[in-house]
């Protein structure tokens, strides 16, 4: 284990071999964490949050003891990132498990094994991610959603509570519903996050009309948002 400079352990935490722990990070009573486990600057753990487990796959190896590192891809979480109390980050099978940096997990989220989630998303209570999802930066994804394994949701995305996530969401849309529906774009988020009033109708107005945005209308500051999406979709919710 390495810590850095002005964190506050509880001593009642369990943390094992292979957790680095950045400065001025906070970890609540009874949290369980397991290497290999890098945990960034300033991040705040909550109780009982439990990160590094193995991967809840069917024969993965599990560790005889507590101590000892998983013999896995292990854990990464960015910097600035809040956990709340009861919330689980498993180690990746194939790829390293992440959680970006300036992320808010609420209570009993959990974020399964090979999972990338990118900066300054909002993951709401008892939101459940299957293993290898995807989520881009700046998601806000609602109360006790479900995300099916190896779905790609987009940048900026608004999922409301309860939505079951079984195809791919592209940037900035705003869904709910189960199974997953497209409701229109995420002009709310889209304006918080800087995006003119032309840039978000861009966006909008082919949403709305229940198609994807060509190539054309995409304003520039929306490109790489979705080449990645692209990169990863294989079931998007619109063609």
């Amino acid at each position: 284990m390495s810590t850095g400079r002005n964190c506050h352990i509880h001593p009642t935490a369990l943390i094992g071999d292979g957790v680095v722990i950045g400065d001025g990070v906070t970890v609540g009573p009874h949290a369980v964490l397991t290497g290999p486990l890098t945990i960034g600057d300033r991040c705040w753990i909550g109780a009982g949050a439990v990160l590094g487990a193995p991967p809840e796959i069917l024969g993965a190896a599990h560790p005889e003891t507590w101590d000892e590192q998983s013999p896995h891809r292990g854990v990464v979480i960015g910097p600035d990132t809040t956990i709340r109390e009861l919330s689980t980050v498993h180690q990746g099978s194939e790829r390293v498990t992440t959680v970006g940096a300036g992320c808010f997990l609420m209570n009993r989220v959990a974020v399964e094994h090979d999972v990338q989630i990118g900066d300054r998303c909002v993951l709401s209570a008892g939101a459940t991610f299957a293993g290898h999802v995807s989520v881009g930066a700046g998601a806000n994804i609602g109360m006790h959603t479900v995300v099916h394994q190896r779905r790609v949701i987009g940048d900026g995305v608004m999922a409301g509570m309860g939505t079951v996530v079984v195809k791919d969401v592209p940037p900035f849309a705003k869904v709910f519903g189960n199974p997953v529906r497209m409701r229109g774009a995420n002009r709310v988020g889209m304006s918080r996050s800087g995006f003119g009033e032309t840039e978000v109708e861009a966006i909008a107005s082919p949403y709305e009309a229940g198609r994807m945005p060509t190539a054309a209308e995409l304003p520039a500051a929306t490109t790489a948002a979705f080449d990645w999406w692209r990169s990863r979709a294989q079931r998007p919710l619109m063609v």
